[in-house]
């Protein structure tokens, strides 16, 4: 496996604290909490309920400069009246469903169908769009905040009653736990997971992402069609601009025309099929290296696969923290998930959850950073 030597984090026995807020209100009059979780060596992390949402997530560089390495907004207003998926949590399915339909046990089940004639992202009222509860928040070793939301059955087409639960955990040590569960009294399929797109340079930094350096341990992707739904094929990343098993600029590759994959995707838009496979435990899944600032985060998780998406669709139309203008790779997501159109596609690991087998996906984004200006080649 890759690894960086000599990454530098917190000294162990700190405790970590959480603090609850209010955060403003919604159109409608609801009103939104946030919690703020931080640590002894300046990690910290703000999330809101609506949307049970990572606002951000503040990291130190190599000269102890704090940043913010997650695009938003300021306001919690612009996370209803402007959205764009920034941090929230998704679901019940992340990622797309052909024609936003599925069938389960012989019955077929319409979804809302938001991305042309698919379903994205749970649907055009997914869980991004709800105002979460909060039942506990948590300081000491480990700093925690719970959230819960009920969905009823029907909601946006998915069968079940769920209730839905995310905890935010984080420790002295740079680790920020996000376990999604739910629940259901029908079999259902559910898909959770956090949709952050990072910048490692931190808010308003120029360049955007594209000078990042990824490393994901995958030897195959999920290729997709012109709607970017996976055609079913695990295609090797051998040979091609998807084969990310040895750290390299995220910008390599990334307006490569010769390759149709990236010509659909506007960029990378695709499911990798991590060589770990699903796993009881958090694995790694990526690792994201800023060379100027020293900052590195790892993304681990429980589930098979992880979404790369470069930014494609930010046009210049939304205006975010500290007044930047967002504009294609100004952030990039990892998310964790079970595979895109897996209800759909057999051979694809399965989404499906019984009133006895309850949904479980823990991921961790892990942050630290380089203790000297290496070279990202040194990160083999």
């Amino acid at each position: 496996m890759t690894t960086i030597v000599g990454l530098a984090a917190a000294n162990p026995g700190q405790a970590a604290d959480a603090q609850r807020s209010e955060a403003g209100e919604l159109q409608d009059g609801t009103a939104v909490e946030a919690v703020t979780l931080s640590n002894a060596a300046g990690v910290s992390a703000r999330v809101l309920t609506y949307g049970a949402t990572l606002q951000s997530l503040t990291a130190s560089d190599r000269d102890g400069r704090p940043a913010d390495i997650t695009l938003g907004y300021d306001e919690t207003a612009d996370y209803e009246a402007f959205p764009n998926y920034f941090g929230v949590t998704v679901g019940r399915y992340a990622n797309r469903i052909a024609g936003g339909r599925f069938t389960l046990d012989g019955q077929t089940y319409q979804l809302s169908q938001n991305d042309s004639a698919n379903s994205l992202h749970g649907g055009a009222q997914g869980f991004d769009k709800r105002n979460w509860r909060i039942v506990e928040v948590a300081s000491g070793p480990v700093a925690r905040v719970v959230m819960e939301l009920e969905s009823p059955d029907g909601d946006q087409g998915y069968p079940g009653n769920l209730t839905a639960r995310v905890t935010y955990t984080l420790d002295d040590g740079g680790d920020l736990g996000i376990l999604f569960e739910a629940t259901s009294d029908a079999p259902t399929i559910v898909n959770m997971t956090n949709h952050a797109l990072f910048n490692l340079a931190g808010v308003g930094a120029p360049q955007g992402a594209m000078d990042h350096w990824l490393m994901i341990p995958a030897s195959t992707f999920t290729p997709v069609d012109e709607t970017l739904i996976p055609t079913g094929e695990l295609a090797p990343v051998a040979g091609s601009v998807f084969d990310f098993r040895h750290p390299r600029p995220v910008e390599d590759g990334l307006r490569n025309g010769s390759n149709p994959q990236i010509v659909i995707g506007r960029g990378y838009d695709h499911n990798w099929a991590l060589d770990k496979g699903r796993t009881q435990e958090p694995g790694l899944a990526a690792r994201l290296v800023h060379p100027a600032s020293g900052r590195v985060l790892d993304v681990l998780t429980t589930e098979p696969g992880i979404q790369f998406y470069s930014g494609n669709f930010l046009d210049g139309t939304l205006v975010g923290k500290d007044n930047t203008v967002y504009r294609m790779g100004d952030g990039i997501a990892l998310e964790p998930q079970t595979y895109p159109d897996a209800p759909n596609r057999p051979s694809f690991p399965t989404a499906r959850i019984e009133p006895g087998t309850p949904y479980r996906h823990h991921m961790i984004y892990r942050v630290a950073v380089m203790p000297s200006d290496l070279e990202a080649e040194q990160a083999n």
